[in-house]
């Protein structure tokens, strides 16, 4: 049930990240496996590099870390203290801390709270793959609507590059289940919102979906033949096409119910999930096609950062704005891609956000 209040809205209004210092590129990664080096990782990817995390103990670079460590980045281009906050949200999928040990308990959440002296914050960890950091803003956005909080902090370490360093050694060609796992990287993303009081700054709308027709598929795998993904369980592809519909299929329907179009939404810029260049042009052009409409300037940095999971439409958003290569005062569109099979879209206008 939808308790939201119509008139009320969130807004995005801090952004503050974490990407490690170490840079190691597709060559680097890829050498000495003549499997992969054949099928050229790079040219199918799009990735020429990724940030990777410090596995020295005494440099403690880990999930966690990197999720402290932007959230503090996060705190610092925001008007609230840490003290302020009524709600922290960790999405991380991995979930490493000191000596590269997987905690489940006690919360990613509370310790980050803990850590930051957010002692009176509501914590909770949410997991849904690589929409995790979507789920938990639109999570935070429906308690900031329904006037049940004032504002939260949703927050994501991914230290995920050591799959990719388990698939260099193992992988026996580009059909191989772990071939996808070369393509990742590591970072940390956190956001605060709170309420919208213009239209400056607003979260219009955001909305997930989970297909649950496909929730069995859960490998995203790059290929040359299929334009930089296909999905895969048991050794049965789903259809590139058929999966790539999902989005722009239930961004129509959702638009459909409010008398709207693609076209009336007037977005300024699309972020979709960082998996890949050649997966990135495949879906807008899908897009285009579905809408019947040109799609609007897309972002990246999956070629400098790679697929950073949770946290690759924050990532995206942020290196963008500071960079100058998106405008304060325009309208985001950020489509989330994760297994489940989960789709969705959040619809922001960005005006005064801190970075």
């Amino acid at each position: 049930m939808n308790t939201s209040t119509p008139n009320r809205h969130s807004r995005l209004e801090a952004l503050g990240i974490h990407v490690p210092e170490t840079v190691v590129t597709t060559r680097e990664l890829t050498e000495g496996i003549s499997a992969v080096r054949d099928a050229d990782l790079q040219r199918i990817t799009g990735v020429a590099e990724r940030r990777v995390y410090d596995p020295d103990p005494a440099a403690a670079e880990n999930s966690f870390s990197m999720a402290l460590s932007a959230a503090r980045d996060c705190l610092a281009a925001s008007r609230y203290g840490a003290a302020d906050l009524d709600v922290v949200i960790s999405a991380s999928i991995t979930r490493f801390t000191d000596g590269g040990r997987f905690t489940f308990e006690p919360s990613f959440a509370s310790l980050i709270a803990r850590e930051l002296g957010a002692r009176r914050a509501v914590h909770f960890d949410v997991s849904n793959a690589c929409a995790g950091m979507m789920t938990g803003v639109y999570l935070l956005d429906r308690m900031i609507r329904s006037g049940a909080v004032r504002n939260g902090l949703v927050v994501s370490g991914e230290q995920a590059t050591a799959v990719a360093e388990t698939a260099a050694r193992e992988v026996t060609d580009s059909y191989d289940p772990q071939f996808a796992s070369l393509s990742v990287g590591d970072s940390a993303a956190a956001v605060v919102l709170d309420a919208s009081t213009d239209e400056a700054d607003r979260i219009h709308y955001v909305e997930l979906m989970t297909c649950s027709e496909y929730a069995h598929l859960c490998m995203g795998m790059p290929s040359d033949r299929s334009q930089g993904i296909a999905l895969y369980t048991d050794n049965k592809k789903m259809h590139n096409r058929d999966r790539l519909k999902l989005w722009p299929r239930f961004h129509r329907d959702l638009l459909a119910k409010q008398g709207r179009e693609f076209t009336d939404e007037a977005f300024d810029y699309v972020i979709q999930h960082q998996v890949g260049t050649r997966f990135i042009d495949y879906v807008n052009q899908t897009a285009e096609t579905e809408f019947g409409a040109p799609m609007p300037t897309s972002l990246a940095v999956v070629e400098k950062y790679g697929n950073t999971a949770t946290t690759a439409h924050f990532l995206t958003l942020r290196e963008h704005l500071r960079a100058g290569t998106a405008r304060p005062g325009s309208r985001f569109l950020m489509v989330p891609a994760a297994s489940g099979v989960v789709t969705g879209a959040l619809s922001a206008t960005i005006t005064n956000m801190g970075v």
